[in-house]
């Protein structure tokens, strides 16, 4: 297929490009968008059929899921689970933006991303067009509109060269971010900042568009990946010399092989087999990838093993999935009624 291209530039032509890509979503298909930092592969988020089809567009695998783009943050307790003040503050502070929170996601919701085990990354972008795309559909996949390993599209032409023969439509509506400086490159274009809130503390597992300064200025516990991976190294070696010393007292010999987490480590901050290109890294895309020795990696989920885990484990076993009629009646009652 060759992906129809929608301009924007007429009322007429807005919503030509509005109903069309609301029938793509509908259909279980894929089409590219605009947000307020790069444009993006969409499905609907409770379509398994349309996720597949992004990721196979991406050329991803489903142990990459694509964060999730909402309207206003109304939803937010819809499709998180367990917010913690933190995650909520940001939320407050930063939404709509260039913020991506990682939570846990409402276990009752019949929805496959991928391999999230238990996790969603959730956004509400600062495009009012995007916004109102996203109000006609509900919740939907988005990951940046590139083929695995290029820069991300950061105008409808960039996304046809990439991605016109593997969607159903691309919405052009112009250079993104708005305002671009012309002299600024897409691949220095800044992504979204990533912060996971599944643990303890705030952990900023990519920055980007906000930095940690501002987050720190909300959640002041905030930490980076790296500093938290630092902990953890301090406090393993801490405990190697312990258990050493311990072991010369007693007489045996031998090494402790505990589990060494840091506080605040959350299940997507813990981090990947050595040597994994997965360690330490989330949704790369565009200019995330720009430091020396990055992957671009979407979504890197681990299983849940803090404090937490074992009550919500339970939880979730017993959440019965809602189908996606249900899920779109919670999320959208107002839809509902005017549909009726």
């Amino acid at each position: 297929m060759t992906a129809t291209v929608y301009p924007v530039t007429t009322e007429e032509e807005r919503e030509s490009a509005l109903s069309a890509i609301e029938k793509a979503m509908l259909d279980g298909r894929t089409a590219v968008i605009p947000t307020d930092t790069v444009y993006g592969i969409a499905a609907d988020a409770f379509s398994r059929g349309g996720v597949q089809q992004l990721l196979n567009a991406k050329g991803r695998s489903r142990r990459m899921p694509p964060p999730v783009l909402i309207a206003d943050s109304s939803v937010l307790p819809g499709l998180a689970d367990e917010l913690s003040s933190d995650a909520q503050a940001l939320a407050e502070a930063f939404w709509p933006g260039a913020m991506t929170l990682i939570v846990f996601s409402q276990p009752s919701l019949n929805w496959d991303l991928g391999e999230t085990e238990g996790t969603v990354a959730l956004r509400v972008p600062d495009d009012e067009l995007t916004r109102e795309i996203l109000r006609r559909t509900g919740p939907l996949a988005v990951s940046s509109a590139n083929r695995t390993g290029l820069t991300a599209a950061t105008n409808g032409e960039e996304a046809f060269e990439q991605l016109g023969e593997r969607v159903e439509a691309i919405v052009d509506a112009g250079v993104r971010p708005v305002g671009r400086d012309p002299e600024t490159s897409s691949a220095d274009v800044a992504p979204s900042t990533i912060v996971d809130v599944t643990g303890e503390r705030p952990v900023v597992v990519r920055l980007g568009a906000i930095s940690l300064e501002q987050i720190k200025s909300v959640a002041r516990t905030a930490i980076t990946l790296e500093q938290l991976e630092q902990e953890k190294s301090s406090v393993s070696s801490a405990k190697a010399e312990n258990y050493q010393e311990s072991s010369a007292d007693e007489g045996t010999s031998g090494a402790s092989d505990e589990a060494v987490r840091g506080p605040g480590d959350g299940p997507r901050a813990a981090s990947a087999p050595e040597g994994s290109i997965e360690a330490g890294l989330l949704t790369a895309d565009a200019a995330s990838s720009r430091a020396a020795g990055d992957q671009p990696v979407d979504q890197l989920r681990s299983k849940v093993t803090d404090g937490r885990s074992s009550t919500r484990t339970e939880r979730v076993k017993d959440a019965r999935p809602l189908g996606v009629d249900e899920a779109r009646a919670l999320l959208f009652p107002q839809n509902q009624d005017e549909q009726e």
